[in-house]
């Protein structure tokens, strides 16, 4: 059976909120600017009024913006990408830093043949309600788990096989990585894990040309950085996710 972008979108899951935090205390930000402005228009002061409201509006739209990226566009925009690998549907994935699953299980919707394998440290801090539990859940709300495995451990030092992945993915993960030489290292190790002729797709948000480099010096062909679009700006284009990818020579 032909699986549709519609079908990969339809979620049954929940996936939480990618660093939740951030658009936390943006909407703090916003709620007090509105509130000065409030304070401000009661009072008649217009030298509070002008500024609050034109904070309070941008901090809205920012939040907005962000809250439709990690709840909708990431969704479509990775069905996209997954659809346009044109899977066989017994390749083995890999999704570096899979939090609840929301690629992680896309794609094992296109592999009922094979597996789909998500690896990480659950930090909340990273997505809200991150957990290995919440995955499993996902998973079977989705109706794949039994083509999913799931492992804690750090992408840096993965507890794979050389040449073991069809396909290696990863979505806004690679930069929470704090230092230069740790993202390189979990590329490093990404493309080893990869089988001659597989392919590799990094979605995030900062450090993608570091990622381009590193694909270059580890002798990766077909390679590609693009932005994504406005679906995948994090409160504006300001924070906009990016994707590198490349292939694996045979």
């Amino acid at each position: 059976m032909t699986v549709t972008g519609a079908e990969l979108t339809r979620r049954r899951g929940e996936y939480g909120i990618d660093a939740p935090y951030v658009p936390l205390w943006m909407g703090v930000g916003a709620t007090a600017a509105i509130a000065v402005y409030i304070v401000g228009l009661g009072f008649s002061l217009p030298a509070l009024v002008g500024p609050a409201g034109s904070i309070g509006a941008a901090l809205a739209l920012t939040v907005a913006g962000y809250l439709y990226a990690t709840r909708v566009g990431k969704f479509r925009v990775w069905a996209d990408l997954l659809l346009s690998l044109a899977l066989r549907g017994d390749e083995r994935v890999l999704d570096l830093g899979c939090g609840r699953g929301a690629v992680l299980l896309m794609v094992a919707k296109l592999v009922p043949r094979g597996r789909a394998v998500g690896i990480d440290l659950w930090k909340t801090s990273d997505q809200s309600g991150n957990a290995l539990a919440e995955t499993k859940r996902n998973a079977e709300l989705e109706g794949v788990a039994d083509r999913i495995d799931l492992q804690t451990g750090d992408m840096r030092a993965l507890p794979f096989d050389d040449e073991a992945f069809d396909v290696v993915l990863s979505s806004l993960a690679i930069h929470n990585i704090p230092d230069p030489a740790g993202r390189a290292k979990a590329i490093d190790d990404a493309v080893r894990v990869l089988r001659p002729g597989g392919r590799i797709l990094i979605v995030d948000i900062n450090a993608t040309r570091e990622y381009e480099a590193r694909f270059r010096e580890s002798g990766l062909a077909e390679i590609e950085r693009r932005s994504l679009g406005p679906r995948l700006w994090f409160g504006g284009p300001w924070v906009a996710a990016s994707l590198v990818r490349g292939r694996k020579p045979v």
